[in-house]
């Protein structure tokens, strides 16, 4: 197969821990060829299909300089996205303006006959703190608002409780209050802008204390192994970015009941790979725009999850053939 990843740039992957890279690495060991693009070089112009300024690469196994590249300028060569076999939108949150354009071009590449994973309409449909409202037999208790009042009368009643935005990402921007309400007033205008952003809160989990569990879902099927980001010191966070430290661990029952429900949906609606986050028994998170831990997991338990989405990869695009 000819493979496209749409992701951040290649000089700024960590390949020591990079998910893209885990892929890629995997993809050319089947065979595959290999481009990369940034969405900053995908374009589209009346007469012609949607277009990006692509790099061929080939992965060295070396670091730092990990791959080569076949053109010299970032805009040497354009090609049709509908030309590869596969595009895989790589590209790390935050799902701003830009990624959300991003999926639009990538959706008129699909309407050209462009096969893209994950599919760009189920990108937009499922915003990663928003999609469990679906589920709502999996979550602890939860608010959606932006009114200050709704997040102090939820604030009475579960008495701590963890206040995030919708945009974040990484773990930035989470606070915990607890009984004794402690600035809870100087949060929420921060986070809800003064009644102009919308905000997530929920009833804080002592579970986090055992991790915050990342549950990989690829082809509708779960991962074996989780990773749970556990926190560190006195952080209430558990994600890698914020400190946490990721400790491989086979799934639980409940997690593959979560994942049982949710994954077969999702991949019918275009996700081939989700991330679920579950704290003790209760989701928390769905993460669909550029799900980690592939290589956590494979380096603590030797499950290899990189291969396992190759497949899943190779099956689900002869099946659009």
């Amino acid at each position: 197969m000819k493979l496209l990843f749409v992701a951040d740039p290649l000089e700024s992957f960590k390949i020591y821990k990079d998910t893209t890279f885990a892929m890629m690495r995997e993809a050319q060991r089947r065979g595959h060829s290999i481009s990369a693009c940034e969405p900053k070089d995908i374009m589209w112009q009346r007469g012609a299909p949607v277009t990006g300024f692509v790099r061929d690469i080939t992965l060295t196994g070396q670091s730092p300089d990990w791959f080569t590249a076949a053109q010299q300028a970032p805009n040497e060569r354009s090609a049709a996205l509908k030309d590869f076999d596969a595009v895989v939108m790589r590209k790390d949150p935050p799902f701003n303006s830009e990624f959300f354009y991003a999926t639009h071009l990538l959706e008129q590449a699909e309407r050209e006959g462009a096969r893209v994973f994950n599919k760009p309409r189920a990108l937009r449909d499922h915003p990663e703190k928003l999609a469990i409202l679906e589920w709502p037999q999996f979550i602890g208790p939860t608010l959606v608002t932006r009114n200050a009042q709704d997040i102090r009368r939820f604030h009475a009643e579960h008495q701590d409780i963890i206040l995030k935005p919708l945009d974040g990402m990484g773990g930035t921007g989470i606070f915990r209050v607890k009984e004794d309400g402690l600035n809870l007033g100087g949060i929420i205008e921060t986070l809800n802008k003064n009644g102009a952003e919308t905000v997530m809160v929920q009833k804080f989990l002592p579970a986090i204390a055992q991790g915050d569990k990342r549950v990989l879902v690829i082809g509708g099927q779960p991962v074996p192994y989780s990773l749970a980001r556990i926190p560190q010191g006195g952080e209430v966070r558990g994600n890698l970015a914020a400190g946490g430290k990721g400790v491989a661990q086979p799934i639980t029952a409940r997690d593959r009941e979560i994942a049982e429900a949710i994954g077969p949906v999702l991949f019918k609606r275009g996700l081939l790979l989700i991330g679920l986050d579950v704290i003790g028994d209760h989701l928390t998170e769905i993460n669909v725009t550029s799900p980690t831990c592939f290589q956590e997991i494979f380096d603590q338990t030797g499950f290899d999850v990189a291969a396992m989405f190759v497949q899943a990869l190779e099956a689900t695009q002869a099946r659009t053939h």
